[in-house]
């Protein structure tokens, strides 16, 4: 096992990615990839797969603050299980409450209100995601 994983965070119109290590539990954005209605150029996600060869990938299942599913739920599950067909990659889907908050905050605090664009928040926030993959030990 490589010990690399890639982090996304679902949207319908951006969907943000980051590559981390188990070995450090960091992540670092990767940008974010345009979507149409949550499909994204499908060409630009595998080019991704086969630079970093990640052993999973992990998306974040959005959850509203009880716990409960929501309708983007069920897109991030479909999106997350068209990338197993097409690619054969393993999935993790990992609780995302609160990402973009964090990653807002993080992002606010080192360039301000410039620092707020889409494409930044979403990657941070699969930063975010990933980082709380590793923290809670997998």
């Amino acid at each position: 096992m490589s010990g690399t994983l890639i982090g996304i965070d679902f949207g319908t119109r951006s969907i943000g990615v980051a590559v981390g290590q188990r070995v450090t539990g960091t992540a670092r954005p990767l940008g974010a990839l345009k979507a149409q209605d949550g499909t994204p150029d499908w060409t630009a996600v595998e080019k991704i797969l086969k630079e970093w060869q990640p052993e999973a990938v992990v998306v974040g299942l959005p959850l509203n603050m009880d716990g409960t599913e929501q309708p983007l739920t069920a897109r991030a599950r479909n999106f997350a299980n068209k990338i197993h067909g097409r690619f054969g990659v393993k999935i993790i889907l990992h609780d995302e409450r609160l990402s973009t908050v964090e990653a807002r905050a993080g992002l606010f605090e080192h360039g301000g209100y410039r620092a707020l664009n889409k494409g930044k928040v979403d990657s941070a926030s699969a930063v975010v995601i990933l980082e709380s993959f590793f923290e809670q030990g997998f």
